[in-house]
């Protein structure tokens, strides 16, 4: 099965309400002029989504959150519901990304939530793993990988996984500039849709989406892209300029 590449962009704490509308309306102007093959999500700040959504309207950009809560509404004082994401236009939402597990204390339980809870919203998650560099050289990669996987899609059923994406980012490459080399990278994604054939079916992992992240840039994303299990990536710094963000794209 042929699957589709999705280059998905996390801006992360980065641009307010002007730079937003301006990367992503010089964004809009390049794409428009460049043959890409592949999906474009981008997921600026809460506080660009609104006027955001409307800039990419029509377009083939779709838009993406970095994160939100389980609950509906209530006394979750700082946090974001799912139904208001859907509001301003959100079809995406990245769950599980190392920066909230480790800053914040996010949890495989509370992960699984907020994917089930995005699920049930009509939201398509983004749903993150990834080992940290101490991880790594204790060996235990596919160890940490396995338990995300298996907790943070727990109660997930078949065709609900067909909504979502898996990232695989090691911990250790993001904004370092440090990147797992292609085989390395292919390594944890063939582990990772081997793990989707045991728990769900051949099918299901053949199906899957298996996003890479970790320091991708134009130099780097073409071999990275070619690799057999990687069907896209999940970009920061890179993504915050247009013409690197597109250099990306090219690599598909």
């Amino acid at each position: 099965m042929s699957r589709k590449k999705v280059i998905a962009g996390n801006w992360k704490m980065n641009n307010d309400l002007t730079e937003s509308v301006k990367l992503v309306n010089e964004l809009k102007e390049k794409l428009a002029a460049e043959s890409v093959n592949c999906d474009v999500i981008i997921c600026p700040p809460f506080t660009s989504l609104y006027e955001i959504n409307k800039i990419v309207e029509g377009t083939d950009i779709k838009l993406g959150a970095q994160n939100m809560y389980f609950e509906e509404n209530g006394a979750f004082t700082g946090q974001i519901s799912a139904s208001m994401l859907k509001s301003v236009g959100c079809q995406y939402v990245i769950l599980g990304h190392s920066e909230p597990r480790s800053i914040f204390g996010e949890t495989d339980e509370l992960i699984n939530k907020k994917i089930k809870k995005a699920l049930s919203a009509g939201l398509l998650p983004v749903f993150c793993v990834g080992e940290t560099l101490e991880e790594r050289e204790k060996n235990i990669t596919n160890d940490v990988i396995k338990r995300q996987i298996i907790e943070g899609l727990k109660n997930v059923s078949e065709e609900e996984l067909e909504k979502i994406i898996i990232a695989y980012e090691p911990v250790w490459a993001i904004g370092t500039g440090k990147v797992a080399s292609p085989q390395q990278a292919e390594d944890v994604h063939a582990f990772i849709r081997n793990l989707i054939k045991e728990k769900f079916s051949a099918a299901a992992a053949d199906r899957i989406i298996i996003q890479y992240g970790g320091s991708v840039k134009p130099e780097n994303a073409k071999e990275l892209l070619g690799q057999k299990d990687i069907d896209g990536a999940l970009v920061g710094g890179a993504c915050l300029k247009a013409d690197s963000f597109i250099g990306i794209m090219k690599g598909c």
